[in-house]
């Protein structure tokens, strides 16, 4: 009876230490748990890095297209072009009245701010016979302000701007076509002489769209 008994014991330990040790189905379980949690880290770990790779793939060949856009214009061009379109945004104008400023200063001075004008180059003259005295981006004549103010671009194109509102007023210049607004400020001889710059304006407004471009592109 002894021996049964303590046979019995060491084989009832026996079946207690048996279910203290996992199945191995069990084990394999949670062999494959493991596996999955690290596959699955260095698949959040890839597609993070594969999201931030595709955003600067994307960055950079938008950057290359904005950079394509302004080729064929000079940093001083595109630098007083952003001083106009700055002027606009002070003065609390839209993008078209900023992109008809670009225009007419690209009809007027190409975008570069000369210290000459019409008289010097053509020997034009006003329609009383005297000399034109036109300087400047937008080559204004003295009636628009001192030589100095004529020639500091940004106070150019607020000197602009404030004769477009006043001859041009709102809602009359929303609906009018671009060249014709410009010819009202300017007073050119071709009412036209304008329209050919309007695309360029356009696209020399969304170019600088990119604060980076004029100091990444040229």
């Amino acid at each position: 009876m002894t021996v049964r008994s303590t046979a019995s014991r060491r084989r009832s330990g026996g079946r207690s230490r048996a279910r203290r040790r996992p199945a191995v189905g069990v084990r394999r379980r949670r062999q494959l748990q493991r596996r999955r949690a690290v596959a699955l880290a260095i698949a959040a770990v890839l597609a993070v890095g594969l999201g931030i790779a595709g955003v600067a793939i994307g960055q950079a060949v938008h950057h290359a297209a904005v950079c394509a856009e302004a080729d064929g214009f000079g940093r001083e061009q595109l630098d007083n072009a952003r001083t106009i379109i700055d002027a606009g945004r002070d003065a609390g104008l839209p993008v078209r009245d900023q992109t008809i400023a670009v225009m007419t200063a690209l009809g007027e001075s190409s975008l570069q701010n000369i210290d000459y004008g019409d008289w010097e180059t053509g020997g034009v003259t006003n329609p009383d016979g005297s000399r034109t005295t036109s300087i400047g981006l937008f080559q204004q004549q003295d009636g628009w302000g001192t030589r100095e103010q004529r020639l500091d671009p940004y106070t150019a194109s607020t000197l602009f701007y404030r004769a477009m509102v006043a001859d041009v007023p709102e809602p009359e210049r929303s609906a009018t076509d671009p060249t014709t607004v410009a010819h009202r400020v300017q007073i050119n001889r071709d009412p036209q002489h304008y329209a050919p710059y309007w695309p360029l304006a356009e696209r020399i407004v969304g170019v600088l769209d990119d604060p980076t471009v004029i100091d990444t592109c040229l």
